[in-house]
C-alpha cells in the first residue's frame, strides 16, 4: 500500500502588505536590497532588516 502525503497549508503571497496607495502614488514600505537592486525587499525584524534572496543583513542600532 502506497502511503499518501499528509498536505501542507500554503500560505498566500502577501506582496500587497508591501506597497501602500496615497492617490495616485504607490510607495514602498520596506527598504529594498542594495545588491539585489529595485523589486526585491529587506525583511523587518526586530533588531536588523534581512533579504532572503542574497542574504544582506543589516543590524540596527541599540537605543537606550
Amino acid at each position: 500500500m502506497a502511503d499518501k502525503k499528509k498536505e501542507t497549508k500554503k500560505h498566500p503571497n502577501l506582496v500587497y502588505k508591501n506597497y501602500s496607495t496615497s492617490g495616485d502614488k504607490l510607495e514602498r514600505k520596506n527598504k529594498t536590497c542594495p545588491k539585489c537592486g529595485e523589486g526585491t525587499f529587506l525583511a523587518a525584524h526586530k533588531n536588523r532588516t534581512h533579504c532572503g534572496k542574497c542574504g544582506y543583513t543589516e543590524f540596527k542600532k541599540k537605543e537606550e
